[in-house]
């Protein structure tokens, strides 16, 4: 798998926001990390809960949403 599995969606964690292995970290937040240019490495010695496949599925998640296809069809 491309690890979406990774992405939990929870009505009460974060208001139901996708978010990274049921922790309170959403999609979008570690999406904005990477658009305000931090590297990978930078982000997992930040935030040392994250793991380098959390990145990978959160890029994973975002390309599956611009494709049009829906999150239970990549499960």
């Amino acid at each position: 798998m491309n690890g979406i599995e990774r992405i939990t969606i929870d009505p009460n964690i974060c208001h139901g926001k996708p978010c990274i292995r049921g922790m309170r970290w959403p999609v979008e937040v570690l999406l904005d990390l990477i658009a305000s240019e931090m590297t990978w490495d930078e982000i997992l010695k930040d935030h040392p809960e994250l793991e380098r496949e959390d990145i990978l599925a959160c890029l994973n998640y975002a390309k599956l949403l611009v494709s049009g296809k829906s999150f239970k069809q990549a499960a």
